[in-house]
Formats: structure tokens, C-alpha cells, sequence
């Protein structure tokens, strides 16, 4: 890892030259200024606001007297991947100081350390800029996506310092109201909302900082003492919800004491072990050609930026993840809680940062997105019989994290609709992303078996989901399901029997009938069975004389970016190398009409799963070298359709490189599918069945394979390479 590390011999000008780093939970964006100051913003994955919009916590200014030098390359700034760090020197000799800037792995807690041969004095301020009750511009409603089209003004509430604090900084945000029961009633969800929690009301989150040998100078400023070599300073982010104030200080203070017991030293080694554990789950590393060093230290610096914001209680924002900075849209300068398409969890883009996690072995990571579905299953079955009449549950493509559309989608004037008339033109029908989540469900499930796993989150959702399919449509003349109406994906919105759908559907019922005997009951095989003999036969269509996808058996409406017909290819994998009607599947992708290589479009990796290895190749150079122009750090994508970072691009391009390297399907290893000749590499990833595959490539040969289990070596094939 220490290859990938980024180096800055020079400070930065602004937040846009900002560092990620966390522990999953907690974020920080890091960096120095040209006159020594360190500052960084704080974040984490719940901190949702009144309105559903996920804020930052707050920005530090740690200065430092007297000021280090960082003229004349008299500067390091160093991300410490392996040990999951950032390491700054300013200056040098007996003036030089050294920061360590870390977030415990293992705890909740930020860790700034401070030293230098002489003495020095630092003082700690937090510049809160949700100051007064403001209300939001036209500019930034769409970070508060489900609001751009109310009647009422959407306003930012202040954060509270407290005062006399006691040689501490304490603040907090406090949500005094809350949209969701509005947001229930306008869905018709009013019984929902009487029986059941509102998950914004009364969260309060803030942090308290603290540090030896510092005091008070007002309630947002520490400084220390007297000058010391050695300075610590810890920082303590809290989100609960809880019925008092009061509460909420009483469970900051137990963290802040709690932590006296334990030691510093062994808290940083337990917090290196997690990471050097997670770096040796899995890797790619490249040589033999120029890109080779940028793209190895992109794969890295992605999984490293999933691995910061990957393991809170909520799932990784697409449009940011927890490293938003303050942004710039259209010339008005926006500030750092600002994101495109605000707090919903949009599943066409949240998915492609998942993907890869399965071949990474980064399971844990993957654990909040099941959990936000699994925690929305009851609101989403009463939601279908309530709008539809029957049993079953559906997700929409755009939710809030408790599982409900976002108001603008709905749609605010309900005058002359239904409850289940929803008047978003782009997701009016398009629930798939269940049909998706289940079959990801499925092949995590064959990664990491846990019978539990399968009772408590994917037989209890993908059941409830394939029952919303069965009993939503109508059949035709010949007993096969008439999808109409419906749609394909947002692109098409108008659709009979789209082709998603049936192959989704036909995937997650074969996927769910080979898992073990005991997980399910001869009644459920029995209804699965049926409902895959009643699915309509795949579209097709011809072009050139040829047969390719159609998207749908009929469609029209087209006003969006994309291509249905390859989700056969990708995620759905019906179509690819070693498997029937590979010409056929791959004229289809060479007559896509959306041709795209950011964000979320899938070609690259669609191009791998079908072996075109040039187009592939190039999908993930083209990748990594698009980057936000302002950004300094290599790793920061977008925004593209998103934000920044866009995590659907870095995703994206995980996937892609993973799916040249190695396909699985059932108990098959397919290694090698749509790697170029040219490209030399070192690897590392997981397979089906808790199985791990280490090798290396070079020149074209395979320079060593180990497979573990040993058992599992007779499933690998090795394709040649052209």
C-alpha cells in the first residue's frame, strides 16, 4: 500500500485541496493552508437533518504559534494508507512540527497529534457556518431533494455551542421538528406514521473536543495553556436521538470519560491491525504499461474511500459519500452540507459502489445497504396493499433512508390521484432495483454463507419483492405475465414486458431455488417454479439482418440515458463469455444508443463481461484520468451526474477491472476473460464459497495461482489471453 500513498510537498489553497480519511463511521476532509493552519471538516454517516438532508458536523482550525514553516518545500503531507493516517511536517530541524491526523478504527473518536523538538502553542477554534435560521436559496433546494416543488420555504436551523464547557468545545444540532409524518401523510402512510417512530424527531448530533494541557478561551476556542512539545487532541462525534438536550450531553460525557480508559498506544495499534486486515483482503496491482501506477493507486484510493465511509448505520451516499466540500454550481458558491439530488437513496447509483465489494471480500461494508432495505420492508408491504391492493413489497428507484418516495417524486398535488398514481414521469413504474438488490443479496449470501443472513434479510425481502411481481400484473391469452404498463429502467416510459424485469425476475427465482433445502419450504418452491414457467420470452429484435435486446417487447417515451437491453449482460449476467449467443450479445452492445464512460454508465464493465477487452481497458483509463479538475485529490471523481466524489464513477470503475480479471457464475472461476496482453498484474480477490484467489500475470504467463480452499482449484478456468 505504501506505493499508493499520496504525497503533497505543499499546502493547500482551500477545502478543494482536502484529504479523505475515517473509520467508516466518522469522516474527516483534511488539510493545510498556506500560513500552517491545519483544518478539517468533520462528517458522518447519520447526521440527518430536520428536512432528511445529511450535514456535515462541523470544520476545526487547529493554528499552531509559532507558525511552522511551509515555504520552499519545507512541507509533507502524506496519506499513510497501510496505517490509516495522514502524517504533516511542516518546516524542519528544531522548528519542524509533525501532525498525525487519525480516526480510530475501532472507535468512535478523532485523533490530532501534535509535536515538534521546541515549544509551541496551538489554539483549536470550530467555524460553524450554520449560525441563524436561514432559509434555503433557490440554488441549494436540490440538496434537499423531495422539497424543489413545495409551497413552503425549506429552511437551515443553527447549531448550538454550549457555554462554560470546562476546557472543552461542545455543539451540537438539534432537530426540534421533522418532515417524515408529513412526508407519511402525503403518501397516504397516515396508520404507518401513528404505530411507528419518526427516525429525525429529537436526533442530535455534535462532538465535544478536548486535549491535555489546553483551556478555555471562549466556548468555541481552546488554547493551550503554556507552549509544550506535545499536544493530543481528541474529538468526540455523537448522533442519538434522545428526549432532552440534557440526554444527549450526558451520553457525550460518558464517551469523552470513557475513553481515560484506555491507552493511546494500544488504541493506534488495534486501529493499524483493522486496516492492515483490510488492505490484505484483496488487491490489484498493475505494471507493464504507462497507466499501469495511476490505476492501481485509483483502485486503492477507492476502496479506501468505501472502507472511510462504508460501515456507519446508513449505506454510502452516491452523490459524496461523507466527503462533500464546499461546491460551486452554476457560479453561486454553495456550502459543504450542499450535495446534487440531496439525501434520497437513488438504487440505479448507490448499487455500483457495491458491486465490487463482493470480489474486494469487503463484506462488512455491505451490511448497511441490506439493513436500510431490511429495515423498510414493513413500511414497503403496507405501502403495496394500501396502493395496489395486494400482497408483496416494492421499493421505489429514488427513497428516503425509512423507505418512502421523496415528495417531489410523489407528487405534491394529489388532486384527482390515487394513493399508488405516482406523478414522477422517470420512476413512475420502475421498481426493478429490488428485483437487483435480491440477486446482490444472493451472491453475497454464495461469497459469505450465514444461514442467518439468508432468513433474516434475503429470504424475508426477496420473497416479498418476487410476490409484488407475481401478483402486480395481469396474464396474457397464453398465462404468461403482461407487464403493462411499465417501463424500461427511467429510458424507455412506456413499456410492454420489459426485458429487465424478465430477466431480473428469472435470475432471482433460479438464484433462490439452489440455495440450501432448509431455508425454504416446498409451498414457496412451488409458487417460484410457477412464476418463472409464466415469464414472457426475452425481447428481441432484429438490426442489420441480425438478432440483438430489444429493451422491451414494445417501447417508446425515450428520456433518459440508458441501456436496458444490456442489464442481460450486466448486473443480471445471462449473457458473456462461455455462455450461449455471445455474438449475438455482444452486436447488441455494439448497437447501444447511449454511449457513455462516467458516472453511472455501465459500458466498461458491460464490455468486460463480454470480453471485449479493448473497450474495457480503455473504459478504466479514461476513469481514472477523468478526476474533478478543483480537486487535489486523485481519488475525487465527478461530479459528472452526481456530486463529489462521485462514488457511481470510482464504483464503476472497480467493477470493471475486477470483471476483466475474473468472472464467476455458480461454482465456475473464469480467470483472465478480458485481460490485455499487455498488462502485467499482481492480484488478489474473492470467489463464491469463501474462496480466495491469489496469483500473478506477467508477460502474457501466469506466474504463480493459489487458490484457498485447495478443493476449489478444479472450478478455475483460465482463458487465453489475445
Amino acid at each position: 500500500m505504501g506505493n499508493h500513498n499520496v504525497i503533497w510537498d505543499s499546502p493547500s489553497k482551500d477545502h478543494n485541496g482536502s484529504m479523505p480519511i475515517g473509520n467508516g463511521d466518522v469522516g474527516l476532509n483534511v488539510w493545510c493552508e498556506e500560513n500552517g493552519d491545519l483544518l478539517f471538516y468533520i462528517s458522518k454517516t447519520d447526521l440527518w437533518s430536520e428536512n432528511g438532508r445529511l450535514l456535515k458536523l462541523g470544520r476545526v482550525r487547529v493554528k499552531f504559534t509559532p507558525t511552522p514553516c511551509v515555504a520552499n518545500g519545507l512541507f509533507s503531507q502524506v496519506l499513510n494508507l497501510l496505517d490509516g493516517e495522514i502524517i504533516i511536517v511542516m518546516g524542519q530541524g528544531n522548528s519542524a512540527t509533525t501532525l498525525r491526523v487519525w480516526v480510530d478504527a475501532n472507535l468512535p473518536v478523532i485523533r490530532v497529534e501534535a509535536n515538534s523538538p521546541a515549544e509551541f502553542e496551538l489554539t483549536i477554534t470550530i467555524e460553524p457556518w450554520r449560525t441563524r435560521r436561514r432559509k434555503l436559496s433557490r440554488e441549494e433546494l436540490p440538496s434537499v431533494y423531495g422539497f424543489i416543488n413545495a409551497d413552503f420555504p425549506v429552511y437551515v436551523e443553527p447549531d448550538i455551542v454550549v457555554d462554560n464547557n470546562h476546557n472543552n468545545i461542545v455543539w451540537y444540532h438539534r432537530n426540534e421538528y421533522s418532515v417524515w409524518t408529513d412526508n407519511l401523510k402525503l403518501q397516504a402512510l397516515n396508520e404507518f406514521a401513528e404505530v411507528n417512530s419518526d427516525p429525525l424527531l429529537n436526533r442530535t448530533f455534535g462532538a465535544c473536543i478536548k486535549g491535555a494541557g489546553v483551556e478555555s478561551v471562549n466556548s468555541t476556542t481552546l488554547k493551550s495553556a503554556t507552549p509544550q512539545t506535545n499536544y493530543i487532541l481528541s474529538i468526540y462525534p455523537l448522533c442519538a436521538q434522545t428526549k432532552t438536550v440534557e440526554d444527549w450531553l450526558e451520553q457525550l460525557e460518558e464517551i469523552v470519560t470513557g475513553d481515560s480508559n484506555y491507552d493511546i498506544e494500544e488504541m493506534r495499534c488495534e486501529h493499524r491491525k483493522w486496516w492492515a486486515t483490510f488492505w490484505n483482503r484483496s488487491w490489484i496491482e498493475l505494471s507493464g504499461f504507462p497507466e499501469a501506477e495511476k490505476i492501481s493507486q485509483a483502485y486503492a484510493l477507492q476502496r479506501w474511500i468505501n472502507a472511510c465511509g462504508g460501515r456507519g448505520e446508513f449505506p454510502i451516499k452516491f452523490n459524496g459519500s461523507i466527503f462533500t466540500v464546499d461546491g460551486v454550481e452554476n457560479s453561486v458558491a454553495l456550502d459543504t452540507d450542499y450535495r446534487r439530488w440531496g439525501g434520497c437513496y437513488w438504487w440505479q447509483n448507490t448499487r455500483l459502489a457495491y458491486w465490487p465489494m463482493l470480489a474486494s471480500g469487503d463484506f462488512d461494508l455491505m451490511e448497511p445497504l441490506f439493513k436500510l432495505y431490511r429495515n423498510a420492508l414493513n413500511l414497503a408491504k403496507e405501502r403495496t396493499k394500501l396502493y395496489y391492493g395486494h400482497e408483496g413489497a416494492f421499493f421505489p428507484e429514488t427513497i428516503n433512508f425509512w423507505g418512502t418516495y421523496a415528495n417531489d417524486n410523489y407528487g405534491w398535488n394529489r388532486d384527482g390521484m390515487n394513493a399508488g398514481d405516482i406523478s414522477n414521469n422517470f420512476i413512475r413504474y420502475y421498481w426493478q432495483g429490488g428485483l437487483e438488490l435480491s440477486l446482490m443479496m444472493l451472491d453475497f449470501y454464495h461469497h459469505a454463507p450465514d444461514d442467518s443472513f439468508a432468513r433474516e434479510t434475503l429470504l424475508p425481502l426477496a420473497s416479498e419483492i418476487l410476490t409484488f411481481y407475481d401478483q402486480h400484473w395481469g396474464r396474457d391469452k397464453n398465462n404468461r405475465i403482461l407487464f403493462d404498463p411499465a417501463m424500461a429502467l427511467e429510458t424507455y416510459n412506456k413499456a410492454v414486458n420489459p426485458i429487465v424485469e424478465i430477466i431480473a425476475i428469472s435470475e432471482v427465482v433460479k438464484g433462490i431455488l439452489r440455495l440450501p433445502e432448509t431455508l425454504t419450504t416446498a409451498q414457496q418452491k412451488k409458487n417460484w417454479k410457477r412464476l418463472l414457467n409464466e415469464l414472457p420470452e426475452i425481447p428481441a429484435e432484429t438490426v442489420d439482418g441480425e438478432k440483438i435486446l430489444a429493451p422491451a417487447e414494445s417501447y417508446s417515451g425515450s428520456q433518459n440515458f440508458e441501456n436496458p437491453e444490456l442489464y442481460a449482460v450486466f448486473p443480471y449476467r445471462i449473457y458473456g463469455v462461455g455462455k450461449p449467443e455471445l455474438g449475438m450479445a455482444c452486436r447488441t452492445f455494439e448497437h447501444r444508443i447511449h454511449k457513455n464512460k462516467n458516472c453511472w454508465a455501465q459500458d466498461g464493465t458491460q464490455a468486460a463481461f463480454l470480453g471485449l477487452t479493448e473497450f474495457a481497458a480503455d473504459d478504466v483509463i479514461s476513469r481514472v484520468a477523468d478526476k474533478h479538475a478543483a480537486s487535489r485529490f486523485p481519488a475525487f471523481w465527478g461530479p459528472n451526474s452526481d456530486w463529489i466524489p462521485d462514488q457511481d464513477h470510482g464504483g464503476n470503475m472497480l467493477m470493471t477491472l475486477q470483471a476483466m480479471l475474473m468472472h464467476v457464475e455458480g461454482d465456475e472461476i473464469l480467470l483472465f476473460p478480458s485481460w490485455p496482453k499487455e498488462w502485467d498484474v499482481k492480484f488478489k480477490l474473492h470467489a463464491p464459497h469463501d474462496t480466495i484467489i491469489e496469483g500473478s500475470l506477467r508477460g502474457n504467463k501466469v506466474i504463480s495461482l493459489n487458490i484457498e480452499p485447495a478443493g476449489r482449484e478444479k472450478d478455475i478456468r483460465k482463458m487465453e489471453i489475445e
